[in-house]
Order: C-alpha cells, then structure tokens, then sequence
C-alpha cells in the first residue's frame, strides 16, 4: 500500500515546491488548505484536498485519518507553537507515524530573534512526540528576493535592512526537494535527525546584486536602508507588526554576521549541489523585469 503524505502549509511556497517534487511519485499525496477557494492548486499538483485550520484543534481529524506521514510547516506568528500542537496531537490521535517538520535556520531556546525561539518550542515537541521525526532549518531564502522585483524591475534596484550581512541562502525548491528525498525514503532511514539547509556559498547583497545584473543583463543595485525605513514600508504593504518586528530582529542577527555560513547538506540529501543565486534569478527572470517589458 503507498503511504499518504499530509501536506500543511499546502498553498505556500515550500509546500507548493514539495508538492511538485512529489507529483507522480509513489506516495498519496492529501494537502490541507484552511479554505476551499485555495483548492485548485494542490489539486493540479495530484493531491486530495482536505479543509481544516491549525487555529481550530476540532476541524483536524479529518484531515489525518489513514496519513501515514505528516509534512508540517505552519506560518511564523505568535500562535506557531499552538498550531503545531494541535497538529501533532491530531497526528497522534489518527496512528500517524512521520514527522517532517520545517523549522528554521538557527532554532534555540537563545536564538537572536522570537522565531527561532518559538520554533525551537516546536522542535522539541516534535522530537517527544513518540512520533518518528526529521526537522529540516533551512536558512534565508532566496525566493524572500521576490518580494523585492517590483522594484527591481522599475528600478534596477533594491531596498533592505541587512547592511553588509553575509548569508547563506538557499533556493525555497531544494529546501524541498530535500523534503521530498526524506519523505520518500521511508520513515526510518531519517529518523531522529535535524538538517540545517543552506545555499553553496555565503553571499552579500551587493554580491546578489552583481550577479543579478549578469543574469538579467543590466545593472542591479542593493541599496541598504535602516531598521526604521524597512519597517515603515512593511507596515505600509499591510505587514502584521509582530511580523515586521520579527523580520528586524532576524536583519540585525544577520548583519551581526550570524547567518554567514554553509553547510553540505543539500548536497548529501540530494547527489547534487544547491542552486545558486544566478540560476534563481534567471528562472525568475521575468517577475524581476515585468516592469520594463523585457
């Protein structure tokens, strides 16, 4: 019998990636949205959907009955540690036997930054829930470079708090493609193990910038701001406060030089190295030059 695959987080950008890496593959594939009207994708990927909400322990049974293996990923917020109890419960209840958890780059009790505290909660439920487990802490991602091709595209530039910091982010698809090989690996080979996932080589933003420009072939500038002038233009995108706050906590770890490392990890799950930052941004070609027409 092929074993189910519950996905969370079913609409966002790693879930959608490891639905794709998962498409056609020998695994059931069940994705949970919290509306209806967000079906249409899981469902062009392969997957049963199912409605529930992490909010709301009482409409999760459902949503696990014959899954063998949960992906779970719930959004960055003060209510994550809720959310992720309320899943793991429901998992327990239904005879779930996986885990695999998507937590954060750097998780601790002492992380610099309230995600990685509220995240590293999570990890330790995860790994006491009598549950097989794999945690994956992939660091910045590069698709966060997304958020920024409006301005991109207008201006050949781009605008955050980081300063001079040196990070190793990692393309959101191999982070799941990594997901993808521990699921379909079975659930003992990756058992008890927490995967730190990072790009192939740690990168400044005026690096990104460089290669950016050799990608789309024009010039591509990062222009640093303050912690002050980021907030207000999150805040004025409609960013909640406690996210906005907690991404400049995250910009001030990182410019401190905490997120300047690598690790070989994607390589070892995959038999290949991580994309790189060109590659990102010549697949992404077009969102970073809508604006021009070319």
């Amino acid at each position: 019998m092929p074993r189910t695959v519950l996905i969370t987080g079913a609409t966002g950008t790693v879930s959608t990636a490891l639905l794709t890496a998962l498409e056609g593959t020998e695994v059931g594939l069940r994705a949970l949205v919290r509306d209806e009207s967000r079906a249409a994708g899981p469902r062009e990927r392969g997957a049963e959907v199912v409605v529930g909400d992490l909010d709301d322990a009482r409409s999760l049974p459902p949503a696990f009955e014959g899954v063998q293996d949960l992906w779970l990923l719930v959004p960055n917020g003060p209510r994550a540690p809720e959310q992720h109890m309320n899943a793991v419960w429901a998992a327990r209840q239904a005879g779930v036997e996986r885990v695999v958890r998507l937590s954060v780059v750097g998780a601790a009790h002492d992380a610099p930054n309230r995600s990685g505290r509220l995240h590293a909660l999570s990890d330790r439920e995860t790994e006491r829930s009598g549950l097989r487990w794999t945690i994956l802490r992939p660091h910045w991602f590069m698709q966060n470079l997304l958020n920024e091709a409006g301005d991109l595209a207008a201006t050949g530039t781009f605008s955050l708090n980081m300063a001079a910091a040196r990070i190793g982010m990692i393309d959101a698809r191999d982070i799941a493609a990594c997901a993808a090989r521990v699921l379909l690996d079975g659930p003992d080979r990756h058992h008890g193990r927490t995967y730190t996932l990072t790009g192939p080589r740690s990168l400044t933003f005026d690096e990104v910038a460089e290669q950016a420009g050799l990608a789309l072939g024009r010039p591509v500038t990062y222009l640093p701001v303050s912690d002050d002038a980021r907030r207000e233009t999150l805040l004025g995108h409609g960013v909640p406060a406690w996210i906005a706050d907690m991404l400049e906590e995250y910009a001030r770890a990182y410019a401190a030089g905490w997120g300047d490392f690598t690790t070989g990890t994607v390589t070892d799950l995959l038999g290949r190295p991580p994309r790189d930052i060109a590659g990102f941004v010549h697949d992404h070609a077009a969102a970073f030059t809508a604006a021009d027409g070319r």
